[in-house]
C-alpha cells in the first residue's frame, strides 16, 4: 500500500491507497509544526482504514512550504551569483528587477566571469579559470553555503556551468551549487532567477525533507518517501533537497492529477476550490497544461517548467460582505472558517454559510445559517460564485467550445448548477481529498529542453539524445528505466539558427522503483 498526503496552508490531506482503489482518506488542519500535522494525518488515514504503519510500502508526500517560503521573504539561505557571460550581458546585472525585500533577505554577492555562448553555440569569450578561482575564494571568505551559476545559451551547452561547479565543490565541499541549465530553459534571466531561487531555499529543503524523514519514523514507516513536483510527477528526497524550486504550484498539479484519476478523464478542466482561492488548469493527457509564458513568483519572473494555473479569490472560506453592492471575496477567513463562519457558531458570512443556506449541504448550525442569512443574499452570492466560475473556466479554454469540467476540493460545495461553457460537471467521490489521491499516484518524470543542430548530427539522432537525457534524470528521480513512456515531444525550428537549429522538448515518466 502507498500514502499519499498534501500539505496545504489551512489543510493536510492524507489518502491510503491498495493498487488503484482508495482504501481511505481523510483531511485534517496543517499544523505550524508541519511534521506534527503530517504524522497527524498518516495516523488518521491508517487508523480509518484499520490498517498498521507496517503496510505502507512508499510515501509521497506534496509540500507548499518552499513556495511559501520564498513569497514570504522567510528562511531563505544567502546566495552568490556566478555569471559566466563577459564581457556581455552587463546592462543587465542578475536581480535587476527583484523586490528590494527579497534581494536584501538572500544578499546581492555577483560575481562576473568571462564566457558563455552565441545562440549558435560559438563561445563569446574563452572559459576563464583563474577568474571563477577568484570568485569562489571570496565567497568561501564570506560563508555563504549556496551558489548559483549561470552562462548565457547553456542549455545549448552546459560545459562552462558544469567547469565552474567543478572548482567551487573542489574549493568549498559542502556548498549547495545550483547550475541554471538544470533548471531553466532558453531565456537568461529567467532561467537565472530560476537557479538564485533554488539556491535560496538549499538549507530548507535540507530541514523539510529531515522533518519529513522524522516523522514517519516516528510512526514507524521505514518505506521510502517522495515529494511531488510541479509537473505532476514525484522526486526523491535526495533530489528534492538539490532541486526545492521544482515543487513550486505542486499542490494545485497534485489536485489535477487527483482529478484525471478520479473521473477517468485525460481532457478536462479542473476547478479546485479550497479555503481561499479556486485553482483552474486544463488537463492534457491526463496530465496538468505547462504554462507557455515566463511565470511570476513572489514578484521574480521565471521560466522552469510551471502548471497553467488560473487563481481566483473564491473559497469555502470567502467572505460574503451585503452591502450596497453585494461581495464575495476576495478576502476569507481561511483555516478560521471553523471558528468564525456563521454555520460555527463565528460572526462572519461565508461562502460555505450560503451553500448551507442554499440546502447544498449539512454543515454546523444549519437552522442558525437560515435565520441570519436572507433569501436574496443567497440567490446574489450564488450568482456571484457561479460567475465567478464560468468566466475562470471560459479564460482556460482554447476554443469555444463546451468542455468537461471536474470540480475538486472541500470548496466543491459551493456548486449546485450546470456552468456556463461546461459541456459536463464532475464530482467525484473522495473529491474533497484529489490533492492527497494525486499525490499517492504520481509517476516519475524526466524532462530535458535543449537545442540541436539537426544539420550536424540529423533529426533521429537528436531526439535519441534528448530522449537519453530525459530518462537519465527520470532514473536519478527514483524511476524504474523498465516503465519509462513518452508523453509529449516538441520540435520548435529557430528560424534564425545555423544548421537547421531546433529547440526539442522532451518529457518522459515512468513507475516508482519497487
Amino acid at each position: 500500500m502507498r500514502i499519499g498526503v498534501d500539505v496545504g496552508g489551512t489543510n493536510t490531506d492524507a489518502a491510503l491507497m491498495d493498487g488503484a482503489k482508495v482504501v481511505a482518506s481523510v483531511k485534517s488542519p496543517t499544523t505550524e509544526d508541519i511534521a506534527t500535522g503530517v504524522i497527524g494525518a498518516i495516523r488518521s488515514v491508517l487508523k480509518e482504514a484499520q490498517q498498521d504503519p507496517s503496510v505502507v510500502r512508499t510515501v509521497m508526500i506534496g509540500t507548499t512550504q518552499f513556495t511559501n517560503a520564498f513569497v514570504e521573504r522567510k528562511r531563505l539561505s544567502e546566495v552568490a551569483v556566478l555569471r559566466l557571460a563577459l564581457p556581455a550581458t552587463q546592462s543587465l546585472p542578475p536581480m535587476t528587477d527583484w523586490p528590494e525585500a527579497l534581494v536584501n533577505a538572500i544578499g546581492r554577492n555577483i560575481f562576473w566571469i568571462e564566457g558563455g555562448y552565441e545562440f549558435d553555440g560559438r563561445e563569446i569569450m574563452p572559459f576563464n579559470e583563474r577568474q571563477v578561482l577568484d570568485a569562489v575564494r571570496n565567497i568561501k571568505k564570506l560563508g555563504i553555503r549556496a551558489v548559483a551559476v549561470s552562462s548565457v545559451f547553456s542549455p545549448i551547452n552546459p560545459e562552462m556551468e558544469r567547469r565552474a561547479q567543478e572548482i567551487i565543490l573542489n574549493e568549498i565541499p559542502d556548498v549547495k551549487v545550483t547550475l541554471a541549465s538544470d533548471i531553466g530553459r532558453i531565456g537568461l534571466v529567467e532561467r537565472e532567477n530560476a537557479a538564485i531561487m533554488n539556491s535560496s531555499l538549499a538549507d530548507l529543503s535540507a530541514r523539510v525533507v529531515g522533518s519529513f524523514r522524522e516523522a514517519l519514523i516516528n510512526l514507524g514507516i521505514t518505506a521510502p518517501f517522495y515529494i511531488s513536483q510541479n509537473d505532476g510527477t514525484l522526486m526523491s528526497a535526495d533530489y528534492v533537497e538539490r532541486y526545492p524550486v521544482l515543487t513550486f504550484a505542486s499542490g494545485p498539479t497534485n489536485s489535477m492529477r487527483g482529478a484525471a484519476y478520479l473521473s477517468g478523464l485525460k481532457e478536462a478542466i479542473v476547478v479546485d476550490i479550497g479555503g481561499t482561492t479556486a485553482d483552474v488548469g486544463v488537463l492534457t493527457h491526463g496530465f496538468p497544461r505547462e504554462s507557455s509564458v515566463p511565470v511570476d513568483i513572489g514578484g521574480v519572473r521565471t521560466n522552469f517548467r510551471m502548471p497553467d494555473i488560473l487563481a481566483v479569490g473564491l473559497g469555502g472560506g470567502s467572505i460574503v460582505r451585503d452591502g450596497e453592492d453585494l461581495t464575495v471575496g476576495p478576502d476569507s477567513v481561511g483555516y478560521r472558517l471553523i471558528r468564525e463562519g456563521l454555520a460555527f457558531g463565528g460572526d462572519v458570512m461565508t461562502a460555505t454559510d450560503i451553500a448551507v443556506a442554499a440546502g447544498h449541504v449539512q454543515i454546523g448550525d444549519v437552522a442558525r445559517v437560515k435565520r441570519l442569512v436572507p433569501d436574496r443574499v443567497v440567490d446574489a452570492a450564488l450568482d456571484i460564485i457561479h460567475r465567478t466560475v464560468e468566466d475562470a473556466v471560459d479564460r482556460m479554454k482554447t476554443s469555444v467550445e463546451d468542455v468537461p469540467v471536474v470540480l475538486v476540493g472541500g470548496g466543491s460545495i459551493l456548486i449546485n448548477r450546470d456552468l456556463r461553457g461546461a459541456s459536463e460537471i464532475h464530482v467525484p467521490a473522495r473529491s474533497a481529498e484529489a490533492n492527497a489521491i494525486g499525490a499517492a499516484i504520481a509517476q516519475v518524470g524526466g524532462e530535458t529542453d535543449r537545442v540541436f543542430r539537426y544539420a550536424e548530427q540529423g533529426r533521429d539522432a537528436a531526439l535519441a539524445s534528448a530522449m537519453r537525457e530525459a530518462e537519465e534524470k527520470a532514473v536519478s528521480a527514483g524511476g524504474d528505466p523498465e516503465t519509462f513512456k513518452v508523453i509529449d515531444v516538441e520540435e520548435l525550428p529557430l528560424s534564425y539558427g545555423p544548421g537547421d537549429a531546433v529547440r526539442v522538448r522532451v518529457k518522459v515518466v515512468s513507475d516508482l522503483v519497487q
